[in-house]
């Protein structure tokens, strides 16, 4: 027989008001401040950090009620009147009859009896008294909720006091209808269920026990609560996860900031992509490498890496590559590179500083790898799905000492080989500084495309494509498949030249993500970026002399995973800075000679190990 609580709660749920299932999602309305008034300043940090209970221990001494944890701290004026009850009102009155600005933002006020209910439950309705607005949930929806927890009076005795007054429950006890009324919640010590530290999981049985007791609650309608708890990020993602309503913390800030941003820390995929399987006829042999496809995921580290595989449901392109290595990134002016020191050491194998376009330590300029390959009769296009005067393609055709030079790293590209170019930031070389910028380029045999479409009409020459900004703009919003469509027409074009070709393609958004800590921005562009190294490991099993190199720059935002699912598609992520890292980043190499790329080494060998494949001395 259901009782009207559970019916009601039962509604709560199916209409979306209150969430009971194991994969409910907290915010910081979750956040129960224990202990509060041991807080560097009581309520207050709580209150703005939008918890939604704030607890208060609190003992009766001479018609008041005094906050302290134990009767040896007992101060004169530290009572609950003055610490909480009376800003509490302030606020609720400031804030237009609510607790919070925002209304739905609810409030609960927990007070922890520590001994003699009888005198603190007298004392406290007693300083309720005409405050029925701010603190009686019957009168007012959006009253601050008063539950009474520690040394509570026996359940028969609940229906002696007002109904403002609600109290904690305990599980295994069999409440009548009429004492349900009374009940706030229920709360019960981790402890009686598990020895779990909250590092790692519980074990599946004591998960059970504790996924069965939080169901108890739910089916007499309450909320539930565990005390005893770890406080710790993956704590409180173990507990959500087991169903919990509300999350226990000593550092309400902290938890607060947890939540605050959890949509752009969480993805979770609705739609898996397959992997191309490679052959692996010509990976690892010792025929002569033709072409290289040289892949940068900008920003991309390992954590990038693992975030995209579980997104995907434990599938990438990238790990079906057998030959592995790692880049170390380092720059010469700082152990920390950023893109354009990053990318000059790839592109010319040498050291230089950050900010610095393919020129050394004292800005004189460096030869890059399309400029070496030309005079051997090797074509080269560069590809970003970015800003193309941004560093990392610029570093393949610019010389620059100031990465954001953008005009002058266009004027530059009138000096370079490069005979296929694809980005945005058209604006760059149409409205340079050098008027005759676009006439020379056209002068030099190049075909300026302003869309992709006519890009892909192209059936020979030089091309130089320049996008409209928005052609570019994320994965979230639509880009599509830009890259992957820029790629093969690129090696189209290229692949007509019969001494082979070079083409280096960015996928510079992953680094976007990063800076933003924006988890399913960089786990969308990694997705697009796997997808054209599917692409690449298509086009080097049908050619046979194709060798394929992924890597990144550097990696971006200090990511490290929290949660992930293969079996869900799920994955929950935290940064730890919103700039680049000096993690090594990892290079995957498929194709003749990539067992060369295996082992530790400087980001300025993959351009050796490129050269002495190309047979360049």
């Amino acid at each position: 027989m259901v009782n009207k609580h559970q019916f009601i709660w039962m509604l709560l749920v199916v209409f979306g008001i209150h969430s009971v299932s194991a994969q409910q999602k907290l915010n910081a309305g979750n956040g129960h401040s224990h202990n509060d008034y041991k807080q560097q300043i009581p309520l207050l940090e709580a209150y703005y950090s939008g918890l939604g209970a704030i607890e208060a221990d609190v003992f009766y001494r001479n018609g008041e009620l005094f906050v302290a944890h134990d009767s040896t701290e007992i101060k004169s004026g530290k009572t609950l009147k003055k610490i909480y009850i009376d800003p509490l009102v302030a606020f609720f009155k400031e804030n237009g009859n609510k607790p919070y600005a925002n209304a739905s933002q609810k409030l609960q006020l927990v007070i922890d009896i520590k001994e003699d209910y009888k005198n603190v439950l007298a004392t406290l309705v007693k300083q309720l008294g005409g405050l029925a607005l701010v603190f009686d949930q019957a009168k007012n929806p959006s009253a601050i909720k008063i539950v009474v927890s520690g040394n509570v009076p026996p359940a028969g005795e609940f229906k002696n006091y007002p109904q403002m007054i609600f109290f904690d429950g305990r599980p295994g006890r069999n409440y009548t209808e009429e004492q349900l009324k009374h009940i706030g919640m229920i709360s019960d010590d981790l402890s009686h269920y598990s020895v779990w530290n909250g590092k790692g999981t519980p074990t599946p049985p004591d998960l059970e026990k504790m996924k069965n007791v939080i169901a108890e609650a739910h089916k007499m309608g309450k909320p539930f609560r565990f005390w005893a708890t770890k406080d710790s990020p993956n704590s409180w993602k173990e507990l959500e996860q087991m169903g919990v309503d509300w999350i226990g913390t000593d550092r309400p800030k902290a938890l607060s900031e947890f939540y605050k941003d959890r949509a752009k820390l969480e993805y979770v995929n609705t739609k898996k992509y397959e992997p191309y399987q490679p052959t692996y006829k010509s990976d690892g042999s010792l025929k002569q490498v033709k072409n290289v496809i040289l892949l940068i995921g900008d920003g991309m580290g390992l954590a990038q890496i693992q975030a995209g595989l579980s997104a995907n449901f434990g599938q990438l392109n990238m790990i079906n590559i057998r030959h592995i290595g790692f880049s170390r990134t380092e720059a010469s002016n700082s152990d920390f590179t950023d893109s354009a020191a990053g990318a000059t050491a790839m592109a010319t194998g040498q050291k230089t500083n950050n900010r610095y376009i393919s020129v050394d330590v004292d800005g004189k300029p460096l030869p890059s790898i399309p400029e070496i390959l030309a005079p051997l009769g090797i074509k080269s296009g560069i590809i970003t799905s970015g800003d193309i005067t941004d560093a990392t393609p610029a570093a393949f055709y610019a010389h620059q000492i100031e990465r954001t030079l953008s005009q002058e790293i266009a004027a530059d590209f009138q000096k370079s080989p490069v005979e296929v170019l694809v980005g945005s930031r058209r604006k760059s070389f149409t409205e340079n500084k050098n008027t005759n910028l676009m006439q020379q380029l056209k002068s030099k045999g190049y075909q300026l495309q302003n869309d992709l479409k006519s890009f892909t009409s192209a059936t020979s020459g030089k091309q130089l494509v320049l996008l409209e900004d928005s052609v570019t703009r994320s994965m979230l919003k639509g880009r599509g498949e830009m890259l992957k469509t820029s790629l093969l027409k690129s090696i189209d074009l290229l692949n007509q030249n019969k001494k082979g070709f070079f083409i280096m393609a960015e996928g510079a958004q992953i680094d976007y993500g990063g800076h933003a800590n924006d988890l399913p921005y960089a786990v969308t562009e990694l997705h697009d970026f796997d997808r054209l190294v599917g692409e690449a490991l298509r086009f080097a099993d049908l050619d046979g002399e194709t060798l394929v190199i992924v890597t990144a720059d550097h990696e971006t935002g200090g990511l490290s995973l929290l949660d992930a699912s293969y079996k869900k598609g799920t994955v929950r992520g935290n940064f730890s800075t919103d700039d680049h890292t000096n993690i090594m980043v990892p290079v995957f190499a498929y194709g003749p000679g990539s067992q060369n790329f295996m082992g530790v080494y400087p980001n300025t060998d993959l351009f050796k190990k490129m050269m002495a494949l190309y047979s360049v001395k």
